[in-house]
Order: C-alpha cells, then structure tokens, then sequence
C-alpha cells in the first residue's frame, strides 16, 4: 500500500491512499481510539473495494505511526480530527467521499459534516459528502447523552474509572482494551500490532477528547443525524459490548439507510474485523446506494 506522511497543522500523519482515478466516490477510514488504521487492513487489500474505490485512511495525531499533536488542545477533540480529515482530503483533490468510521471514528465522522459545510462556504475546494457509515457510534454530546448512548462508564465524578477517557494504563489495562475491543475477547483475531498501539498512544489523546465530548464542547452528534440531509448507515455487532442500541435506535435518524439500524448477530464492537466478507458485502452495497445519490 502506498504509504506517505503529510505536514499538517495537527502533527505529521501517516496516510494511506490506494490511488485509484474513478468518478466512484473516495471511501474515508476512520479508525477509533488507542487504535490505527491497521485495523482497516482488510479492506485496503480487498481487490473488490479497491478495484472500485479509492480508499484513504490516516493515523489520528497521537496514534499509529502519525506524531503527537504539536498543540494538544487544538487536535486531540473530535471537532480537531475532523478539520484534519478534512484537511487531507483536500489536499488530495478528493471531489466526493464516503465515510466509513468507527468507535471514535464514527464521531469523527459526524463532526466533519459542518466542517465541510464551512469549507464550503469559505469557497475552499468542495468535497461533497455523500454517505457515512457507523459502526460502533452512538452519536451524541455532552454528559447526558454520553450516559445514554455508552455502556461505559463517563462520568469520573461517579467514583467508576473510564479507561477509554484515561492517561496511563498499566499494562494489564492495555492488554484488556486490545484483546476486547476489535478482537472482541476472541484469540483468534487478536493480532500483536493491537496491543502495540494501545501502548502507543498518546494517553493525553484519550482524556482530552472524552473531557470534550462529555463537557459538550463540540458538534450536536444528534442534531447531525436528526437534521441534516446526509445518507447515514448504521451497522453494529448485536452483542455490542461498549455502546447502548437501544439508545440507537430511538434516535430520529432524518435519512437511515434501509430505515433501520442494522445488528449483525454474534458480532460485537469490530463487525468489519470479526466478519471480512459478511461486512464487506453490506459495505460495497451502502457505497453503491451512497454513488446514486443525488
């Protein structure tokens, strides 16, 4: 895969891109936190997406093999990743995108549809949006609804530790986290790298984007989903382990793909990692629904 590093305002990132020159939009890959866009392995080696899409995926600032963010403050935000992401699509001259992001990706994602509005407004190169997929996101802001979509706990001043929101972690923490979020507890799909960049990252990056999020400083994730007109798919394992679907599926999504939020039975916080071909399959049929768009 054709790996480069990009000098951008949030650190040096390291991308992949596949290249691929079609009028079929770009697919974006967001990968969620303590984690990198190795995750996304299997489909930037998959001949079918490839063959059809240009696929682009990054490491967040403080993650992977991209740097730590030069001013924390500014980058380690959901609202920061999202002007990066967008920083680097228009970079690439990427003209229409699909979003496929996970866990903290999935976030990412929803904090980019004002980002490019703004962008456009200001007449910087228009990359039209015309899909994101979730996976493992429930969207939201603020303690309340922080509470309500997550089975972990986010509220320190409740006495229960969020290890997603915390600096250090022993190494006995960093083991459980790698082994139990894409992996989902099963050995077979726990790969060393995992663990290696749960290790990795910047523990600044967890506790400033959960205070932000909890505090509600950024996007209305809600208010996105409910009010603005963008084609949105929500594919989750059944037997999610992190977040709640319950809290899903009540929320008035304005343009739900097929109209419902899909469960994958027997899958859990990584469907597109548990299940390759199940995903895929789901995947190639949002992006040929989120192509017709008009």
């Amino acid at each position: 895969m054709p790996d480069f590093t990009l000098e951008t305002p949030h650190g040096i990132i390291s991308i992949t891109d596949t290249g691929l020159k079609n009028p079929s939009p770009a697919l974006l890959l967001l990968h969620g936190n303590s984690s990198s866009s190795r995750i996304f392995r299997h489909m930037l080696t998959s001949p079918t997406l490839c063959s059809q899409h240009r696929l682009i995926a990054f490491d967040l600032p403080g993650h992977g093999a991209s740097s730590n963010a030069p001013h924390p403050a500014k980058s380690y935000t959901m609202s920061g990743y999202a002007d990066l992401a967008v920083y680097i699509l228009e970079h690439l001259s990427i003209e229409s995108v699909v979003v496929l992001g996970w866990s903290l990706g999935g976030h990412v994602a929803l904090e980019m549809v004002p980002v490019l509005k703004r962008a456009s407004e200001r007449g910087s190169r228009i990359v039209e949006l015309k899909g994101i997929m979730l996976t493992g996101t429930p969207p939201a802001l603020g303690a309340e609804n922080c509470a309500k979509g997550f089975k972990i706990p986010t509220n320190p001043d409740e006495g229960e530790e969020n290890l997603m929101g915390k600096v250090h972690w022993t190494n006995e923490q960093a083991e459980a986290i790698a082994r139990n979020s894409a992996p989902g507890g099963h050995e077979e799909l726990f790969e060393d790298w995992m663990l290696n960049d749960a290790i990795r990252t910047d523990g600044r990056a967890r506790m400033m984007m959960f205070e932000a999020f909890v505090e509600g400083r950024g996007v209305d994730q809600v208010g996105v989903v409910e009010g603005e007109d963008v084609l949105i798919a929500v594919v989750n394992g059944a037997d999610e382990p992190f977040i709640n679907l319950d809290y899903i599926d009540e929320l008035r999504w304005k343009k739900l793909w097929r109209g419902e939020c899909v469960r994958l039975q027997g899958r859990k916080h990584a469907p597109f990692w548990e299940d390759i071909k199940g995903f895929e399959k789901l995947l190639l049929e949002f992006l040929k629904d989120c192509a017709a768009e008009e």
